[in-house]
């Protein structure tokens, strides 16, 4: 497993949206706050693929629906690799039946966006501490 926050390591995010809007949005929330910094982003679900083998972020927060493909695919893929990264699954669908999907797919956590802000930095502050 990544190290997760420590007083030398800040967690390591990258941001997976194909809205920009959404993207921007999120970087200056969680760059705003200690121990967070944003190493990358992306719009699909293939380049998020390609970011993480690089990038090797702590945390990946991913949009349900992208262009190519879809978050539960892309949960699986992240999941299937060596040291994955905590997933949390972002949607404007947050029914049991996505929640679950969501969960088969191995994300560590699934965020409605009508939680807020404060509501997905709660949820994130909980799976890492968790995961420390």
């Amino acid at each position: 497993m990544h190290p997760v926050n420590s007083a030398r390591h800040a967690i390591r995010i990258l941001i997976v949206d194909d809205a920009p809007a959404v993207r921007e949005s999120l970087r200056w929330l969680l760059e705003d706050e200690p121990g967070l910094t944003v190493i990358g982003e992306a719009p699909t679900g293939s380049l998020a693929l390609q970011m993480a083998v690089n990038l090797k972020p702590d945390l990946v927060i991913l949009d349900v629906e992208l262009p190519d493909m879809d978050g539960f695919t892309v949960t699986s893929q992240l999941k299937a690799q060596p040291d994955p990264s905590l997933v949390v699954l972002l949607s404007m669908h947050n029914n049991a039946q996505y929640q679950k999907r969501g969960r088969d797919a191995g994300c560590d956590a699934y965020v409605g966006k009508e939680t807020g802000w404060v509501g997905l930095l709660s949820v994130l502050r909980m799976i890492m501490k968790d995961k420390e």
